[in-house]
């Protein structure tokens, strides 16, 4: 088979199934790793896939493409809850915790409404709102200023000056996407900002991402994934990230949702 007859088979098969393996598509057509690894080259260079790690997918939406708050709540949500579950019982009553904007954040909100004592710094406005409608009496919610994003987000020189002057003891960073090369990323410039200042301010940050940012890049890195202590995710996470997560985070987390309710399901240090 010549080169363009198997580039377009693999591209066909990309298209109808939204992934491929380079180990899968050697062994189809009988040739070497390296050979598709080309192949696969010459598509991504073209604008026809994107390259993941060990492999191939459709090509996903643009580095600064952002989806609303709305839009984006209403997807993987046995996943964010479950991961929002694990996440909680990091929290003890009488810290101070910072809540990134998000949708699998504001989940974590909804179960952290009932802690004692406890301190949220946001820059979420769905994150604060969650808060000041279910919060304790005895509870403190900061809500920095600055300029409204598409996903309710508040950033810029306000968003950033309010933070730089805390002290928290954790952060809960929602994020767009993750790869082995950008690290944790966002579509929106500013937003990356001010989430690199959530994490100067804080002394540990936890990742909450569900299995679908794995691959996913936006147009600004927030931090490299060595600079996660911790990263909550599901267990339907694929192999390869798993691989590189856990060798890069200080602590990889995966729940399962399950009708009867969230469990871990593996964890690696």
């Amino acid at each position: 088979m010549l080169a363009q007859q198997r580039q377009a088979a693999i591209l066909e098969r990309v298209r109808s199934t939204g992934g491929v393996r380079v180990s899968e598509l050697a062994g189809e057509f009988g040739v070497s790793d390296m050979t598709i690894r080309r192949d696969l080259d010459a598509l991504h260079e073209r604008g026809l896939l994107a390259k993941v790690h060990g492999g191939a997918t459709t090509t996903g939406p643009s580095s600064t493409d952002e989806p609303g708050f709305h839009a984006k709540s209403v997807r993987q949500l046995s996943e964010k809850a479950a991961i929002a579950d694990r996440a909680a019982q990091l929290v003890r009553p009488g810290a101070a915790v910072a809540l990134s904007a998000g949708t699998t954040t504001a989940e974590l909100a909804r179960r952290l409404v009932d802690v004692p004592e406890l301190t949220v710094v946001t820059n979420s406005l769905p994150v604060a709102e969650i808060m000041h409608a279910g919060g304790r009496p005895d509870q403190t919610v900061v809500l920095t200023g600055g300029v409204r994003t598409p996903s309710d987000a508040l950033v810029g020189p306000l968003a950033v000056g309010a933070v730089r002057s805390l002290h928290l003891d954790l952060l809960f960073l929602g994020v767009h996407g993750i790869t082995e090369r950008a690290g944790f990323t966002t579509p929106n410039l500013m937003e990356a900002e001010t989430d690199r200042a959530l994490v100067a301010a804080a002394d540990q940050l936890v990742v909450l991402a569900d299995h679908t940012k794995w691959g996913t890049v936006g147009i600004s890195s927030i931090v490299e994934l060595a600079a996660a202590h911790v990263l909550v995710s599901d267990d339907r996470l694929p192999p390869p990230a798993r691989r590189v997560l856990g060798e890069r985070v200080g602590e990889l987390i995966m729940v399962k949702a399950t009708r009867g309710g969230p469990r871990d399901a593996h964890a690696d240090n």
